[in-house]
């Protein structure tokens, strides 16, 4: 098997020590923020619509209700703190697609890709102009983002990509022209992407929220949902809230239908901050357009620069652990971060004597067909969406919406698409699932190992629609 480059050039075990000695295990993006605290939901409360989650699903949602109907009474039910979970934990690409690639949405719905990419265009635009609107601050570059190819035949896949004046093809010497390391041998660069500090804009989107009269009450976890005549009332452990229409946006959390719960399985994704670069530094690797940077591999790595010129870097391992299981300990895997940082100093050698100061993890909601599926239960009172699979920045507004059209029972074009209309395959039960997600990924890396060459696995599960990505 081929070696990547990874493992052809990996630095010395010292310069990693070094480098990690005295992180610290939290999430940068929440260092120094002021977080306005809501009060937690006591009693009972009559509402138009309930939203369940305080994520970037649910603030979009209850955004959107607002938005629409100014009169409309709207709750939002978060169990720990507003931005808490992935929406305070990414890597802040606010990328444009809502299929997760073109490539993943051509062997899906090749016969409605253009209607929906058009969707996803007014969508990344629509979220632009709230940001603007509002005034939202969230460190947004509109930068775009680089698809780099690290290895020769990765190169041919970048070579096949629609260019124009938005998406452009950058040879090796343009490449590491606009970036600097000695792994890029080509890169695709989408200008129309946005970068943002994810935790900032959650918290901004609770403050435009809030200021439009989403009442949002947080340490409020929800543990019922119950169908009474024409309403449905959610419950938490010291309230109650009694609304003609629900809306759930838990992802990675066990949904609250059961029809849901094999949908989605949670995957750990791991990341690293830096120390702010040095003037001297940041000339060593050049990045003087500050676009996000991903990688093309099946274990993949993203990262970009903050708002104070750290490097955020994160990716490559994607750990499902046995029975769906989410706890705290998972999210401080010390073998995922020390491959991190090896990949680091391997694509920025230059770099070397910088110190990580913070680690963290999240977990992602993936499901099978690798972008959100939609749908609604209890009558057509309750609508939800889940599976971002790790590219829910800029989608959960668009899920939003589809959330609430599918309440009011609106004919949209959303509402039209097959991608909304059919529910993709669920993940199989334990110790299938386990045993399954685990041989993929042992696959994928050997596809990695092989020129991205696809296994008989791989190409099986693909044929069936269950082929899983890191």
């Amino acid at each position: 098997m081929q070696k990547t480059v990874f493992e052809r050039r990996p630095p010395a075990e010292a310069v990693v020590e070094h480098a990690l000695r005295g992180t610290e295990h939290g999430v940068v993006w929440l260092d120094g923020l002021t977080r306005p605290p809501h009060t937690e939901l006591t009693g009972c409360i009559d509402a138009d619509l309930v939203v369940v989650g305080g994520g970037y699903t649910g603030l979009w949602t209850a955004l959107r209700a607002k938005e629409r109907d100014p009169d409309a009474r709207v709750v939002l039910l978060e169990g720990k703190r507003i931005g808490w979970a992935a929406s305070g934990r990414n890597g802040g690409f606010c990328k444009v697609s809502l299929t997760h690639g073109r490539d993943n949405g051509l062997r899906r719905w090749p016969d409605e890709l253009d209607t929906i990419d058009a969707l996803a265009e007014r969508n990344l635009a629509d979220i632009a102009d709230t940001i603007d609107r509002y005034g939202i601050k969230a460190d947004v570059e509109r930068a775009g983002v680089i698809k780099v190819a690290v290895e020769p035949h990765e190169v041919e896949w970048l070579r096949a990509r629609e260019c124009d004046d938005r998406n452009v093809y950058l040879d090796e010497e343009a490449m590491r022209a606009a970036v600097h390391s000695p792994t890029y041998l080509a890169g695709h660069w989408d200008k129309g992407d946005l970068i943002v500090q994810p935790a900032k804009l959650a918290l901004e989107l609770a403050r435009v929220a809030v200021e439009l009269g989403v009442q949002v009450f947080e340490k409020s976890p929800v543990i019922g949902l119950e169908e009474q005549g024409r309403h449905m009332v959610v419950r938490t452990a010291a309230g109650s809230v009694r609304a003609s229409r629900v809306a759930l946006g838990t992802n990675v959390f066990p949904s609250l239908l059961k029809r849901n719960r094999l949908m989605t399985v949670p995957v750990y994704d791991y990341v690293l901050a830096t120390d702010p670069l040095t003037s001297a530094q940041l000339r060593e690797i050049g990045w003087q357009g500050r676009q996000g940077i991903s990688d093309l591999a099946n274990q993949f790595h993203y990262y970009r620069l903050t708002a104070d010129d750290r490097i955020v870097f994160g990716g490559y391992d994607a750990i499902y652990r046995y029975g769906r299981r989410m706890r705290p300990e998972y999210e401080d895997r010390p073998e995922s971060f020390r491959t991190l940082a090896r990949h680091f100093f391997t694509t920025f050698p230059q770099l070397e004597g910088v110190r990580f100061t913070h680690r963290w993890s999240g977990a992602i909601d993936t499901c099978t067909q690798f972008c959100a599926f939609f749908g609604t239960a209890r009558h057509g009172k309750v609508a939800y969406a889940a599976g971002f699979t790790g590219l829910g920045l800029a989608s959960t507004r668009f899920a939003g919406d589809v959330m609430l059209d599918l309440l009011e029972g609106a004919d949209t074009e959303r509402t039209r698409l097959r991608m909304v209309r059919k529910r993709p395959l669920p993940f199989p039960p334990e110790p299938f699932a386990s045993i399954g997600i685990n041989a993929a990924r042992w696959s994928l890396d050997r596809a990695d190992h092989n020129h991205g060459r696809r296994n008989l696995l791989l190409r099986a599960l693909d044929a069936v629609g269950l082929g899983f990505e890191s």
